[in-house]
Order: structure tokens, then sequence, then C-alpha cells
């Protein structure tokens, strides 16, 4: 398992779509807050404020959106250039192989994640000043809370990943999906009232409470803690189950 997950460790290195998305994203947060300099007639943030606003603001779309890529290019690539045929022929268990390249996978979004909520703030408080800062246990929860929603949306990737086995399908389906789903979902739950009580549960529903954990009471804080956890074995689970009875050409 550790030569599998330091061999799945150094691929993500070199994978150019991480390493594109990682550079982007801190070309983002290096330069965006810079915009505030030209709105003079309000002044500058606090950087409390820009936090709130324009990094958890905007964390959820970034932690569902972009390592949809990064899982076509990482995961299901390696079925069209048949990389993934030497894996399994290599001697190794199909669960010890999946599990390796899940956690991987899942280290890369939480990278990509935790991009805006470290590099956007520091250079922020750069920019702004340091006088209002963020009270440091509400930064570690939610820092803490998005490590925790990036490995569970991870858990749900690598499964469309290992099914679709095409980098385009796969990127352009999980878009489509995380893009679309909220509102199917609440139509759902308005029309089918057993099912709004699993939705209100359900990551997709709480990574949107990330931002007012500050806020909550704490069996609400429970569950923001423990639903990514569940989901992210669930989903470890059904991947790989679905892995070990893949045809893989």
């Amino acid at each position: 398992m550790g030569n599998l997950m330091k061999t799945e460790w150094y691929k993500l290195r070199k994978d150019r779509s991480f390493r594109f998305l990682t550079w982007i994203l801190i070309g983002i947060a290096v330069l965006f807050p810079l915009l505030e300099f030209d709105n003079g007639s309000s002044g500058l943030p606090t950087v409390k404020a820009y936090y709130l606003d324009n990094v958890l603001g905007v964390h959820a779309n970034i932690v569902k959106l972009l390592p949809s890529i990064l899982a076509g290019f990482f995961i299901s690539s390696e079925y069209s250039m048949g990389t993934m045929k030497s894996i399994a022929s290599s001697g190794n268990s199909r669960l010890r192989i999946y599990f390796a390249k899940l956690m991987i996978f899942s280290i890369g979004t939480i990278i990509i994640s935790l991009i805006l909520p470290i590099v956007m703030t520091g250079v922020s408080s750069i920019y702004f000043g340091f006088q209002d800062m963020p009270e440091w246990t509400f930064y570690l929860q939610t820092t803490g809370l998005i490590i925790l929603y990036g490995a569970a949306f991870a858990s749900i990737m690598a499964v469309f990943s290992i099914l679709f086995t095409d980098s385009g399908k796969t990127i352009g389906f999980l878009l489509m999906f995380f893009i679309f789903v909220d509102w199917p979902l609440q139509v759902l739950a308005a029309r089918v009232p057993f099912f709004e009580p699993i939705l209100n549960h359900s990551i997709f529903k709480l990574v949107y409470d990330i931002i007012i954990v500050n806020r909550l009471e704490s069996s609400d804080v429970l569950s923001l803690v423990v639903v990514p956890i569940v989901t992210f074995i669930a989903f470890g689970v059904i991947g790989s189950f679905i892995f070990q009875r893949k045809e893989i050409k």
C-alpha cells in the first residue's frame, strides 16, 4: 500500500491539470484582492469581511467544480492510456489500488480547496492590514470543514471517474452534475416529504453551512462534521466495489 501511495503521489505532483489548477488559483488568490484598491469610495474591506464574502462565499463552487477537472485527468485518463490495465496487473489487489488512488486524489482535491482560504487570506491581510483578522477558532473550524468536504466530494467524483473511464465524459458529466444538482434535489425534497431530511443532512446542503458554523448549535456542528466523513466512507466502499468488478481493457 505504501508503494502504491508513493506512486500515486508522484503522479499527482506531475499531473499537468493539478499544476494548472494550483497555479491558476494561486494567481487568483494573489491578484484578485487588488481589485479592492479600485473601489476607493467604500475603502478597503477588513480581512475578516473579505474572508467571509470573497473566500468562503465561493468555496462551495471551488470544492465541487475544479476537482472535477482533476478527476477526469488523474483517474479517468488512465483507462484510455492503458495505465490502469498495467496497474491492475501489477500484483496488487484492486482494493488497495482503488483506495490508494482515492486517498491521493482526495489530497489533491483538498490542496485545491485550501488555496483560497490560506493564500488569499494571507495576501489580503498584507494588502488590507492585520487589524481585523478572522477569529482563529472560526478560521480553523472553516478550513477543517473544507478539508472534510473536499474529501467527501472527491469520493463521489472518483466513483463517476471509474464508471465513465474517459476524461472528457467524466469532466463534462461532473461539471454538469455539480452545477445543476442542487435544483432537482430541492424540487424532489419539496414534493417528497421524507426526502427533505435526507437532503438537509447531505453534503450537497451542508457544504453551504460552513460559512455559518460559528452560529450553529452543537448538534448541527456535529452533523456538519460527521456527514462528510460518512459520505467519504460510503462512496469509498461503493467505488471499490465497482472497481473490483469492472473490466479493465
